[in-house]
């Protein structure tokens, strides 16, 4: 084993075992002018060039340096130390460095915070679905009045009932709509979204599917659609959405509806031919 004594002229003199610690030292020296290399095999101090005359710079992967921990002696050319140091510059290098992160970090986190879309809980929304465009208001009266007369003879009691329902339905079956809101100017978002049915004609609706529309800007960003089931009358059937939705408004229609109770069957597909109402509603 190769003993050696070190120094860069700044950090006093070290003590190392092997001449791979040596070169890592050496490696490591500020300004290769005022290094000193004590050889033990010569008892002399030499110079860095001399030094590379013996040994020669080669290349070669870095490996931990483990001082020798003895009790440093004193020596004519100074003190032994054992705790070898970085050279101030360097230190003041990573302490740039960190200081620069720490800034950068900061700096993201008050950009991000700054910017950050900021809600605030306003009015909750409360809609009820509009009066479909396919089922306009009519006088019944004239209907069965026409119907009776187009049939020559009068139409029974239960009869008479059933197509009242059919052709007023939307003053019966009522679709609404409640949610929470938040804005963000002129931006809102709506979430904790129930829609029910309220079923007045005293008898069970068989099925009913809802659409449910997102608009923003006056057109419909999103649509979902949602299916109902044996609808009673006498409870109100209700729907709650885990979904959040983000527009400027929300609106809900009846898409189709059937109950076999009294042969009724609604599709939003179907148009309105103005003038020419009569039972078209009516399914068996």
């Amino acid at each position: 084993m190769n003993k050696f004594l070190f120094t860069d002229g700044t950090n006093g003199v070290v003590e190392v075992q092997s001449l791979e610690e040596l070169e890592i030292l050496v490696d490591n020296a500020i300004q290769v002018d005022k290094i000193k290399i004590w050889l033990f095999s010569s008892n002399e101090w030499i110079s860095y060039a001399a030094f590379r005359k013996q040994h020669p710079a080669v290349n070669r992967k870095v490996k931990p340096v483990v001082f020798n921990d003895k009790v440093a002696a004193n020596h004519s050319q100074g003190i032994i130390r054992t705790d070898y140091k970085l050279h101030p510059q360097k230190k003041k290098h990573w302490i740039k460095k960190y200081l620069f992160l720490v800034a950068a970090t900061a700096g993201i986190f008050l950009v991000f915070n700054f910017t950050k879309i900021k809600w605030e809980k306003a009015e909750p929304l409360n809609t009820s679905a509009v009066r479909p465009a396919n089922v306009p208001e009519m006088n019944i009266d004239s209907l069965i009045e026409e119907i009776e007369y187009t049939r020559a003879q009068p139409l029974d009691r239960n009869t008479k009932s059933n197509l009242r329902l059919r052709n007023t339905w939307p003053e019966r079956i009522l679709l609404q709509l409640m949610a929470a809101r938040e804005m963000n100017g002129s931006s809102s978002r709506f979430f904790n979204v129930t829609v029910s049915v309220d079923n007045t004609t005293g008898f069970n609706l068989d099925n009913a599917v809802v659409k449910l529309s997102v608009w923003n800007g006056k057109r419909v960003v999103h649509t979902d659609t949602l299916q109902f089931s044996n609808i009673r009358y006498d409870k109100l059937a209700a729907r709650e959405l885990s979904n959040r939705y983000k527009g400027d408004s929300i609106s809900i229609a009846f898409e189709s509806i059937r109950a076999k109770a009294f042969n009724f069957c609604y599709s939003a597909a179907t148009k309105n031919s103005s003038g020419n109402y009569n039972d078209r509603w009516f399914c068996r």
